[in-house]
């Protein structure tokens, strides 16, 4: 696992793409430690095999990068039934460390006796997946088609995938979610970006630290987070393992959030991915990407804050072409 994070650290991926990565393999090492009752710093990737691995995950989720996806939502997970062989004789299905990977999402068993979800898929799944629940209302702009090399008689062995931006303009969409908070007082000051660097892959949509006073007069931290009902284990993994947390405080919460789409705007030095909120019809709230900005500023020297009002600037000028018919 050590050579992997190397690996991951010395690359030229996307932060977010480096930390989604991590946090994919830390599950699979865990899932397979705890089945082989090893630490999860010794396993050796026989079962998924270390290039196989690399290719489906780091390029799954650059791929996820690259459309700009912010959300995922996925159906219940087949995971099979039956037995599979591996290199530790025969097993039942889902294997030992799809079964571990699987807590807390909705699964069912349907088709082939034979594996049907791979560690390697559940991992990514839990990373990546904010939502599991039949499909959302949305008007898909691509569809994508994979296929494995397994061909059971009389089952697809396929997944598809839709990609879509919100269904409407100008409508405010309602959702439920989780904040789950704690008050910190002897955490380490240096560790608080890892920790949020850690709940950020776990899929958490917001993590904020605020300063309270607390008793006998301590100064400590107020840790909020926010995510997705499906992903509360993680997040109290993280919390528990990363932080001196002996109890959280967990309750749900009704948001009322604007439809959100991605338009790329090409600027010197390369191309930066707007964010722009829908208000009404005629009126939306747009932001550069800043990791998008950041790139760009590290590879051509450029200040960042000019790579910023230099992406607003261009975005709001096609804007105003379209609006006028010039563009």
């Amino acid at each position: 696992l050590h050579r992997i994070r190397a690996i991951l650290s010395a690359s030229r991926l996307s932060d977010k793409v480096k930390q989604q990565s991590r946090s994919v393999f830390d599950r699979l090492a865990e899932a397979e430690g705890h089945a082989h009752r090893v630490a999860k710093d010794h396993v050796h990737f026989h079962e998924v095999g270390v290039l196989d691995s690399f290719v489906d995950i780091v390029g799954g989720l650059i791929c996820c990068d690259l459309l700009g996806v912010t959300r995922v939502t996925s159906s219940p997970v087949n995971v099979g039934a039956g037995t599979l062989q591996s290199a530790h004789g025969i097993l039942p299905a889902p294997g030992p460390a799809v079964a571990i990977l699987a807590k807390g999402i909705p699964i069912y068993s349907a088709g082939p006796p034979r594996e049907l979800t791979t560690p390697t898929g559940m991992a990514l799944l839990r990373t990546l997946t904010s939502e599991f629940g039949p499909m959302p209302v949305m008007t898909p702009t691509a569809i994508g088609y994979g296929a494995g090399d397994a061909d059971p008689d009389g089952w697809p062995n396929a997944l598809r995938v839709f990609l879509s931006n919100p269904p409407s303009r100008g409508v405010r969409e309602r959702d439920t979610v989780l904040q789950l908070e704690t008050n910190l007082d002897d955490v380490n000051p240096q560790t608080y970006e890892y920790v949020m660097e850690q709940l950020f892959a776990c899929g958490a949509l917001d993590v904020t630290l605020a300063p309270v006073i607390m008793k006998r007069g301590r100064p400590g931290i107020v840790l909020t987070c926010l995510a997705a009902p499906a992903q509360q284990d993680q997040i109290l993994d993280v919390l528990f393992h990363e932080t001196t947390a002996l109890g959280v405080r967990i309750r749900e919460v009704v948001r009322q959030i604007l439809p959100r789409r991605f338009v790329s705007v090409k600027v010197r030095g390369g191309v930066v991915r707007m964010k722009i909120a829908d208000v009404s019809k005629t009126t939306a709230k747009a932001a550069p990407e800043y990791l998008d900005c950041k790139r760009i500023a590290e590879r051509t020297g450029r200040p960042i804050m000019e790579v910023l009002e230099d992406a607003a600037l261009t975005y709001a000028r096609q804007r105003v072409a379209r609006s006028t018919g010039r563009g």
